[in-house]
């Protein structure tokens, strides 16, 4: 009889190596800092003995930016995929030997996180990824594949090393202990419609980059200036101005490269409904009865929480539209003529140009209302935390985990559980010259989790160069009909 190994967890989300690869021009690069202590961490748990028979590290998505790099192909690398026009452009794509290729150049461009990765596992501790909308690409039998031939050390051979690792395209539960997905399924613009097969439905051979993944690739990495983040409170007018200061040239290629997006997207959008589309969903079903099966989950438990996720905006081309501000943007434009028109012939249109003005713009204002509403927020943290009180019944736990916001938090959920967002570990290099006390910093958060005989405990950590330090702890009592309660225990 097989022995049960009881495991401590140590969770953490978004780190996105590999974020800064760029092949078609300047990027700014990740920070060194937060690679040393990335790397420091995992030596620090491999050196530290839990109180359970070994570790049990779970990387809750993101772990590799697939997406967010962009790399050509050099003179020797084997590819059997032929590069789209698309990936000529904006690098390699989602085809299971493109990914490959990126998880070499991201292993060469992160050393010391690969080579601490590998000591954690090759010393007997458990490894589980659990995919984000930036690492889909690990679906690839042949990725999975590298990875355990990378995490392979000393006189750990690949098989043992394979038996400690694992890959879970959605969620990694531990009954009534925890539960832990990225997050990403809560937000319309990075949601896939099928998280077993999270393929396009114009090819399948190729994993699917959702609206976000794909803004990225051919705007964001080609923009100067433009990052990644804080486009939650810009709208139409801040990306018209933009696009303005980057001068004539600059304007013409920063348009030309969104409506090759939107053109994509729309392609991406119509395609489900063909016969490709057809195939990639009957994937997702097979997959989605297997992994019952594996898991001895009831389908319709799978299903209930499938249903929870959003609806990606980029399913239908009207969402495309919406999502991109391309419908506001269309009658912005044909105001303005209209506007520009009614001025230059007011003479001849005499009293009815003031009517037709005040017209002209409360139609407008309508308009703007009506396709706002369209266009879901950018911010998916609120639906997120409501979620996760809905998951927390349907997959028993003290703990529902998730990442993708970069913001650690913690929430009650009634009596029943809390809510905790582990932040992130994505952080870029400052530009020269600025205000320490204005860069951006990552939390460097992560999770510490363990199933105790009376109790449940979690505790939220940042790691502050030499060692963690705690920032909340929870702990929920167990057994004797007590109910459970929380204890947070703020950082001073």
């Amino acid at each position: 009889m097989t022995r049960t190994v009881n495991e401590s967890l140590l969770v953490f989300s978004d780190v996105h190596l590999g974020s800064d690869l760029n092949d078609s021009g300047p990027s700014v690069p990740r920070s060194a800092a937060i690679d040393r202590d990335l790397a420091a961490l995992l030596e620090h748990y491999r050196k530290t003995p839990p109180p359970a028979d070994r570790w049990r590290l779970v990387i809750a998505g993101d772990f590799v930016d697939f997406v967010g790099m962009s790399i050509d192909p050099r003179e020797g690398d084997e590819l059997v995929t032929e590069l789209t026009d698309a990936e000529r452009a904006f690098g390699l794509g989602g085809a299971e030997d493109h990914v490959r290729l990126k998880l070499v150049r991201a292993v060469a461009r992160h050393p010391d996180v690969f080579e601490q990765l590998a000591a954690f596992v090759s010393e007997g501790n458990a490894l589980t990824f659990v995919s984000g909308n930036h690492d889909l690409e690990m679906y690839w039998d042949g990725v999975k594949e590298d990875l355990y031939a990378l995490l392979t050390r000393g006189d750990a051979t690949k098989e043992d090393v394979a038996a400690r690792v694992d890959f879970e395209p959605w969620f990694f539960h531990r009954e009534g202990l925890v539960y832990i997905e990225h997050g990403h399924q809560f937000d319309p613009f990075c949601a896939t419609p099928f998280v077993f097969a999270p393929l396009s439905p114009l090819d399948p051979r190729r994993v699917l980059q959702s609206l976000s993944d794909t803004l990225l690739r051919y705007i964001v990495r080609r923009t100067p200036g433009m990052r990644e983040y804080g486009h939650e409170n810009r709208g139409l007018a801040s990306y018209i101005s933009w696009g303005l200061m980057l001068g004539a040239r600059g304007t013409a290629g920063l348009f030309m490269r969104f409506f090759d997006a939107v053109f994509t997207l729309r392609d991406i959008a119509r395609a489900y409904d063909g016969p490709h589309g057809a195939r990639v969903r009957e994937e997702h079903e097979r997959r989605l009865a297997e992994h019952a099966r594996a898991k001895g989950l009831s389908e319709s438990r799978l299903r209930e929480a499938l249903a929870l996720h959003v609806e990606p905006i980029g399913r239908t081309p009207r969402g495309v539209l919406a999502s991109v501000m391309l419908d506001r943007l269309s009658v912005f434009s044909v105001m303005v003529v209209m506007l520009g028109t009614v001025g230059a012939t007011r003479s001849w249109l005499g009293g009815l140009a003031l009517h037709i003005t005040v017209g002209l713009l409360v139609i407008w204002a309508i308009l703007h209302v009506v396709l706002s509403r369209g266009r879901p927020d950018v911010d998916p943290a609120a639906v997120m935390s409501q979620r996760a009180g809905d998951l927390a019944k349907l997959f028993p736990a003290s703990f529902v985990v998730m990442g993708h916001t970069h913001v650690p938090t913690t929430k009650p959920l009634g009596d029943e559980a809390v809510y905790i967002n582990l932040g992130s570990w994505a952080e870029e290099e400052p530009p020269e010259g600025e205000d320490p006390a204005k860069v951006y910093r990552a939390a460097r958060t992560h999770l510490v989790v363990h199933a105790k005989e009376d109790r449940h405990e979690a505790h939220l950590y940042e790691w502050r160069g030499d060692g963690p330090r705690v920032v909340t702890s929870v702990v929920r009592p167990l057994g004797g009909g007590e109910t459970p309660a929380e204890r947070a225990r703020e950082a001073s």
